[in-house]
């Protein structure tokens, strides 16, 4: 094998500084995308759970009593595999969820039931690059007198800080 011309060395080194430039910037994406994906669908599975447990119970107890924060601390800059029964508390269990896998988010379930409205709120923080901004995922839901249970749209702050 003969070595490469100047030339030739000039060229390999722009084809891969071009390939480069836009292969680094798709995955950077798409990596941010995956983790996206996590908040976005674990709400989306709580919210159907919440929606399915309130249309067979009445109002003032359509939802599940409210959870804290699990993780107990949002993961900062990498992921958490949680140890056995981090998922074990009686809502958690009612709603069906659980993180089987290393996950960056940590989920939250506030409701409060009342005699003509019940509410619910879910939450997904994150801390994707570990400087202490959260990424914050809310879902709202609720049921009234008389009315099938509703799910309100996802709002999202700093969705890949």
């Amino acid at each position: 094998m003969r070595p490469l011309s100047p030339l030739e060395s000039v060229a390999l080194l722009s084809v891969a500084g071009s390939v480069l430039a836009v292969a680094v910037p798709t995955f950077v994406k798409q990596l941010h995308a995956s983790r996206l994906s996590e908040p976005l669908d674990g709400l989306a599975r709580l919210g159907q759970r919440a929606l399915v447990l309130a249309d067979a119970k009445p109002i003032k107890s359509a939802f599940p009593p409210s959870v804290g924060l699990t993780p107990a601390e949002v993961p900062a800059g990498h992921s958490v595999e949680d140890p056995e029964g981090t998922w074990d508390d009686p809502t958690w269990r009612a709603l069906d969820f659980r993180m089987d896998r290393a996950h960056y988010y940590a989920f939250a379930f506030e409701s409060d039931n009342k005699t003509q409205v019940a509410h619910f709120t879910a939450r997904a923080l994150g801390d994707l690059d570990g400087d202490g901004l959260f990424s914050t995922f809310k879902l709202e839901g609720e049921m009234r007198a008389g009315e099938a249970p509703v799910v309100f749209p996802l709002e999202m702050d700093r969705e890949v800080e």
